[in-house]
């Protein structure tokens, strides 16, 4: 599985702790940046190239991170294919894939510790998605929206 991981400057100090746990453990990580601390970087702009090869097909995972995870979840929900969403318990990390096929944790730097980040991208990244008939339904109706809306 490739994962691609991207952080604004709030979330870069935890995207170093993460790129260092998850490289411990043999995770096939791209490093999409920031790559150095400039207060004035946009969310958009670091989360936009991620996201972008999510959509692409590129990789097959993404961790995204900024000061709430608000932020990069609102701009990496702007592309075809990308289920992004702000986690911060580890029940719904591992549920938003088994049920809701999401392909992109959002995480806040400046709210949650380095522990319970790798604790909930570890449950995000163990998780697969569940192909029971309520949840492929579910899921091909959201594609359904996605497809009338992304022209």
């Amino acid at each position: 599985m490739k994962i691609g991981i991207a952080a604004d400057h709030a979330g870069l100090e935890q995207k170093g702790k993460l790129l260092e746990l998850l490289k411990e453990k043999n995770f096939d990580i791209e490093d999409f940046g920031a790559f150095e601390y400039e207060s004035d970087d946009d969310y958009p702009d670091v989360v936009a190239p991620l996201a972008k090869a999510l959509s692409d097909h590129k990789i097959d995972r993404a961790i995204a991170v900024c000061g709430s995870g608000v932020g990069v979840s609102i701009a990496a929900n702007k592309f075809p294919g990308v289920r992004a969403a702000l986690i911060s318990e580890t029940y719904s990390a591992h549920q938003g894939v088994e049920h809701d096929d999401m392909n992109m944790i959002c995480v806040g730097g400046r709210v949650l510790g380095t522990s319970l980040i790798l604790e909930l991208i570890l449950a995000f990244l163990k998780a697969e998605f569940q192909h029971k008939e309520r949840f492929v339904r579910r899921l091909d109706k959201v594609l359904d929206i996605e497809k009338k809306n992304f022209k």
